[in-house]
């Protein structure tokens, strides 16, 4: 089977730690090219990955024969960029959050169902092996009703891993449009949305910024959110863990108390309401602090929605239902009131 032409567009963290080192460890993958606007960082990197460097992407998708598009860019631009390269005959991994609003990821549906291409969005949680191991426990009935939740996603912030540090898009609104909410919080919506097998129907919401002294968006944001069913629960996002990163979900069923990424040997604890205690290790959830996230599954599954013809785990509807819940947080904020979810 011939490979997968792939470009990379944005060399920044995300695709130098992460899409260029999974591509690359790919056997079906040949990278042809990548593309930024800072063009000794394209350089750099096409000499590193073989590639040609380009810092136009619209040149970029005019001159090279490729297949597939990576998209790591400011999140302003995730919509425009990937409905470029739609237009362009190529299959879009696409950094979440996928848009700055419905309209633009209905905008990248479209696209690719049109031009009959693949449209993937980056949420790397749903591959974590302790969340694979809760939905299955959550889907047999094992753990009975589900009542509640708390997840968490912080860290000291984007500043220290970023391309461009303090200065980075992450802390500017007219790029980013949200900040810890887009980063991190947008990733524990969908892995709740994809736990619970059930979409959140209201939302209510704080944000604040108060660590990031230049920061134009949310630094520290806690949301409130209901299920369809009526489970409710909690999702923080932080950019000012500064001691350690949280990355932790708790679920607290009829039967068991689940606990996972909360224990530093144990990547998942089940408390059974019978006193009984199974401690699963499942291989931690990795972090950008601990060597970076160089197997995050999200490339290869990518890559076999392509060769096999398979819809996406992740794919642009659900990267929207993703997006909506941050959206309807952003709205709870702007009203003070509980947001309303359209069904």
């Amino acid at each position: 089977m011939a490979k997968v032409r792939v470009a990379v567009i944005g060399c920044g963290s995300i695709a130098k730690n992460r899409h260029l080192i999974e591509y690359r460890a790919n056997q079906q993958v040949d990278i042809v090219a990548v593309c930024d606007i800072v063009e000794e960082r394209a350089k750099q990197t096409a000499e590193l990955h073989e590639a040609k460097a380009y810092t136009d992407y619209k040149q970029l998708l005019n001159e090279e024969d490729i297949d597939a598009v990576s998209v790591c860019l400011p999140n302003y631009l995730h919509a425009p960029v990937s409905i470029a390269a739609l237009e362009a005959g190529c299959h879009v991994l696409c950094e979440k959050p996928m848009a700055t609003s419905k309209e633009e990821a209905e905008e990248m549906i479209q696209a690719a169902e049109k031009n009959n291409r693949k449209l993937m969005i980056g949420h790397n949680q749903r591959f974590v092996p302790s969340h694979q191991k809760a939905k299955q426990l959550i889907e047999s009935g094992e753990l009975g009703k589900i009542y509640s939740f708390r997840t968490t996603f912080g860290h000291g912030g984007p500043e220290g891993w970023s391309a461009d540090g303090v200065d980075s898009w992450f802390f500017k609104k007219n790029e980013a449009f949200v900040g810890a909410m887009g980063d991190l919080g947008v990733h524990k919506a969908d892995l709740m949305r994809y736990l619970l097998n059930e979409e959140f129907v209201e939302v209510a919401a704080f944000v604040e910024t108060s660590a990031k002294e230049k920061a134009t968006v949310d630094d520290n944001a806690t949301l409130v959110m209901k299920s369809e069913s009526g489970i409710i629960g909690t999702l923080a996002a932080s950019w000012a863990y500064n001691a350690k990163e949280d990355n932790s979900t708790v679920i607290f069923a009829e039967n068991a108390v689940v606990r996972l990424e909360d224990d530093p040997n144990y990547s998942m604890i089940v408390q059974y309401t019978n006193g009984e205690v199974v401690k699963y290790e499942l291989g931690g959830i990795q972090s950008n602090e601990e060597g970076g996230q160089t197997t995050s599954h999200v490339i290869d599954h990518f890559i076999k929605s392509i060769t096999a013809n398979q819809q996406p785990l992740i794919d642009g509807y659900e990267g929207m239902k993703s997006l909506n819940v941050i959206l309807a947080a952003l709205s709870s904020v702007e009203t003070k009131q509980i947001f309303q979810m359209e069904k």
